[in-house]
């Protein structure tokens, strides 16, 4: 252990709000970095559904009494089964720059992981696979949207030096949204619709039937079990708080839901007003005027964050994704939207190429690290 620092478990209600406190310090003079609403991440930390099954311990490094890192770890028992293996993961990273600091938290974490009989350890990730994940690696001049990390380039440099290695790579881009849909797309839905007589449902709909929520989720479960790297599948807790804190915010005005003639779901499109900017000017609050700028931010749709796109496993690679983009292109010109920033996809997922057809840059990168960890060494006294 470093002379210099020392790390210490997070235990009390002061050391948490310290926890969670810590990035908006470090990044204070980054125009790139969206703090997270304080309240959100208080709730991740101690309330949020995952905690039924997973176990995790926090920690802070110090400089005497300055706070100068911070790092989650967690074991996530049904990734482990699912996957046949013993990992542990670690998240809420955060680290000045200073390679002791970034040792001392990871050692903690692996060291932690290993007394559990762990053998690996990989991150940045949250407990399932909805939260921030991946570290980024390219796009550092731009704002990530609202649900993604930000990271300081030498973060990288650190992790790769301390032995962790590439695991896989999240790709995002960025997308005029003013564009049309290529002809051969058009092409392909029409010939869908008619027949197997698709058409578009109403979220408006959906989002007051709490049976069609469950259903929705259900489906999200099936449509990525197999196509999302590192998937695990939500309980009916985790259902049931992601509904609750998603479908308040969603409407028919740039999201779409495709059915078939048995009113029976094929395919979503679910997508949200970019409110990063809107984060930023609430500072992690939404009290006494965050809650304003969200709500503002909720209603401007200048670029939107394209965040969950997917089919149902029987209508996966069958081009159903050529409909939804159809319907999405009318309603991004009806809705003034001039950007669309996809969500992050695995760069080896044939659904990437789907951006090589429109006018794109890549905005950012992301990377999941992995390490093999050993047993823990334990002190011995003469």
């Amino acid at each position: 252990m470093s002379a210099k620092y020392r790390i210490k478990e997070v235990g009390s209600r002061k050391d948490l709000r310290k926890f969670i406190n810590f990035p908006d310090l470090l990044y204070k003079d980054c125009p790139q970095y969206v703090p997270a609403l304080h309240s959100s991440e208080m709730h991740s930390l101690t309330a949020a559904a995952p905690l039924e099954y997973c176990t995790r311990k926090m920690w802070l490094a110090y400089d005497g009494d300055r706070v100068v890192g911070r790092i989650c770890g967690m074991i996530n028992p049904r990734y482990n089964e699912l996957y046949g293996k013993k990992r542990a993961r670690f998240g809420w990273f955060d680290t000045v720059r200073d390679m002791e600091v970034a040792r001392l938290l990871l050692s903690t974490a692996e060291e932690w992981a290993a007394g559990r009989g762990m053998d690996e350890i990989h991150g940045p990730l949250y407990y399932n696979t909805l939260g921030k994940q991946g570290m980024l690696v390219e796009g550092f001049d731009n704002v990530p949207v609202f649900n993604c990390l930000y990271n300081f380039s030498y973060y990288n440099d650190f992790v790769t030096a301390l032995g962790y290695e590439k695991e896989c790579d999240w790709l995002e881009y960025k997308i005029p949204a003013a564009q049309d849909v290529p002809e051969k797309m058009r092409h392909v839905a029409s010939m869908l619709m008619e027949r197997y007589k698709l058409h578009e449902g109403s979220i408006s709909k959906l989002k007051k039937d709490p049976a069609m929520v469950r259903h929705f989720f259900e489906v999200y479960n099936e449509s990525f079990r197999k196509t999302v790297y590192n998937f695990i599948p939500f309980t009916e807790s985790e259902i049931k708080e992601e509904a609750a804190s998603v479908m308040p915010y969603l409407n028919d005005r740039v999201s779409s839901i495709i059915l078939d003639e048995n009113e029976d779901l094929v395919a979503f499109a679910i997508n949200f007003p970019d409110i990063s900017g809107a984060l930023k000017k609430a500072r992690g609050s939404l009290f006494p005027f965050g809650w304003v700028h969200l709500l503002r931010a909720l209603r401007n749709y200048g670029t939107v964050d394209m965040m969950i796109n997917g089919a149902v496993p029987e209508w996966q690679n069958t081009g159903v994704s050529s409909v939804y983009h159809c319907i999405l292109s009318t309603k991004y010109r009806n809705a003034g939207v001039r950007w669309g920033l996809s969500n992050p996809q695995l760069e080896t997922n044939g659904a990437v190429n789907v951006w090589s057809r429109y006018e794109n840059k890549l905005y950012m990168r992301r990377r999941c690290y992995v390490k093999k960890i050993g047993k823990p060494v334990r002190e011995t006294t003469e």
